[in-house]
């Protein structure tokens, strides 16, 4: 299990996390030349090293037809949409245009195309109007898809399986933007952040945290939080455009392994109760709710006012899918209101494994490990097809499958319990 984390004391922005993340590449190099190939018109991605407050830290420099972007009064750079003047308006559609044209995976391009929806629904609630109204000013800068592209890519080829960032520093005092002075963080800032751990900045007044960053660290975070107990694999700064006296400012990323197996996250836990709905329908809502992201959904018999039966369903979603659980809920059952909560949660880390069995079968095992435990389960559904194949019983189908992975899992298992019984 791999994790990634995001040190965002000194805010976010799209060229920030884009530098860091390509210093955890194998080959930083390789890759940038890959980010060259993807065909944003006219992009050109750079790379090099400058110092923040005495740090080596990596820049990625975005030019466009030649003229490198950079960023007006804020402290990162060219990402900024607040930040960019001279720009054509660009509508959601004409973006999701481009980002289907780019040479990237398709996962890739649904998640830049995912990033821009959430920049075009914030938008919409700062300026008023529908989403599909939203004209992008300086988001839909060619620099501003280089960095999002560029962002959604790299994670993509890193492979973390969650991503996990600090509390985020917007900074302070006030932002220029197309419309106008206002306090940072800018309104279409603020609804992005809408839930994540945020805290000002008194000392640094410029804007830390832009749209764009806030948008990214949506998409993809599924918890905010000091650094988890980990193995460091590897690190890396990406600086913004200002030296801030006094400050690294950089984004620091980090990836690597759970120092132990088990590892936390931060989850929502949903709970509703219901007392108008068949046992049917109310089975259908919870694949429904699975479906949406939830990571478990349950349900628990209760009487409730007047004596009606009823029942109490609870949902815990991963931080990052908290939306579309949520309206899973609403959609598919018939509580008018849902109570939610953040919850830190232990758990085991998990993987499966395939065991090759006679008659050409497999077995798959799930594995969970971690803060001293060891735990398998057999899937039921591929140990019955063995013992069908083989005309023998369930529980002789399990026992050939404990005998073939000898020295494995199972004998590590019983060796842990032999020995928490010694003791």
């Amino acid at each position: 299990m791999k994790t990634l984390y995001i040190d965002c004391s000194m805010g976010a922005a799209g060229d920030m996390l884009a530098a860091a993340l390509l210093e955890l590449m194998p080959d930083p190099d390789a890759a940038l030349a890959r980010l060259n190939s993807i065909g944003v018109p006219g992009v050109v991605y750079s790379r090099g090293k400058v110092l923040r407050c005495g740090v080596s830290a990596a820049r990625l420099a975005v030019s466009v037809g030649g003229v490198e972007e950079c960023g007006h009064g804020h402290g990162h750079g060219h990402d900024a949409p607040h930040g960019h003047h001279g720009h054509g308006h660009r509508s959601l559609a004409d973006m999701l245009e481009l980002v289907g044209s780019l040479a990237l995976p398709q996962s890739v391009k649904d998640d830049v195309a995912g990033v821009y929806r959430l920049l075009a629904d914030a938008e919409g609630r700062a300026h008023g109007c529908e989403v599909g109204e939203v004209h992008f000013h300086e988001v839909g800068a060619l620099d501003a898809v280089a960095d999002i592209a560029a962002v959604c890519w790299l994670l993509s080829e890193l492979g973390a399986d969650e991503v996990v960032a600090s509390p985020v520093n917007v900074g302070g005092g006030t932002v220029r933007c197309a419309h106008g002075t206002m306090s940072v963080p800018a309104p279409a800032t603020a609804f992005l952040l809408e839930g994540v751990p945020a805290h000002g900045d008194g000392d640094v007044l410029c804007e830390l945290c832009t749209p764009t960053g806030a948008a990214l660290l949506r998409r993809f975070a599924s918890g905010f939080g000091p650094m988890p107990a980990m193995r460091a694999g590897k690190t890396g700064f990406g600086a913004g455009a200002r030296d801030v006296p006094g400050r690294v400012n950089a984004v620091r990323a980090t990836i690597g392994e759970p120092a132990d197996a088990g590892g936390s996250d931060e989850v929502c836990e949903f709970v509703c109760s219901i007392d108008d709905m068949t046992g049917e329908d109310v089975a259908f809502a919870c694949e429904r709710i699975f479906e949406a992201g939830a990571l478990d959904v349950l349900t628990v018999p209760a009487t409730m006012k007047k004596g009606r039966p009823g029942l109490v369903l609870t949902a815990l979603s991963p931080y990052g899918l908290r939306d579309a659980v949520a309206q899973a809920i609403f959609r598919h059952t018939t509580t008018l209101g849902v109570r939610e909560r953040l919850c830190r949660r232990r758990v085991l880390g998990r993987r499966e494994e395939t065991l090759d069995m006679p008659e050409g079968l497999a077995v798959r095992r799930k594995v969970a490990e971690g803060f001293g435990v060891v735990r398998e389960k057999l899937e039921h559904d591929d140990l019955a097809a063995f013992a069908l194949a083989s005309g023998i019983s369930l529980a002789d189908a399990r026992a050939e499958a404990r005998r073939l992975d000898r020295g494995g899992v199972f004998d590590k298992i019983s060796a842990q319990s032999s020995e928490g019984e010694s003791q």
